[in-house]
């Protein structure tokens, strides 16, 4: 049994060339300083199991200020991830839920989220390591 110098898989796809000016590096830059934001993380991770209110989100994420909750609130709303829902009653109770797209981002924000809670020990630790030995 001999060997062939012939290539087997030649059905590849062609190559996508890179589009010139770069939007679709900065099409999904902006998507990952959303998603990857770290409030945005815990915007999700806490919306994933249903809709929640304004302030119940914020007694859930510790340290976020009302200001960049609505700010990370809108964002989320405008890229399609997260609804605002008004009912109307007196007085007036919004709910916020993700969207589809939301939910299927959920898995991925939940598994890095807990990565990096499973990982903040040895990572404070690495730092402490670095920073010892570049000190002035």
């Amino acid at each position: 049994m001999g060997t062939s110098l012939e290539p087997a898989h030649t059905d590849l796809p062609a190559p996508r060339l890179p589009d010139p000016d770069h939007s679709d590096c900065r099409g999904v830059a902006s998507v990952l300083s959303r998603v990857g934001d770290k409030w945005s993380v815990f915007v999700i991770m806490n919306l994933s199991d249903g809709p929640k209110r304004f302030n119940e989100l914020k007694r859930m994420i510790n340290g976020i200020s009302q200001r960049m909750l609505t700010l990370t609130l809108r964002g989320l709303e405008r890229d399609g991830l997260v609804t605002r829902t008004i009912f109307p009653t007196i007085p007036p109770r919004v709910d916020y839920e993700l969207t589809d797209l939301g939910r299927g981002l959920q898995q991925p924000v939940k598994a890095l989220g807990q990565w990096a809670m499973d990982h903040l020990a040895q990572i404070e630790a690495a730092r402490t390591r670095f920073d010892a030995r570049n000190e002035p």
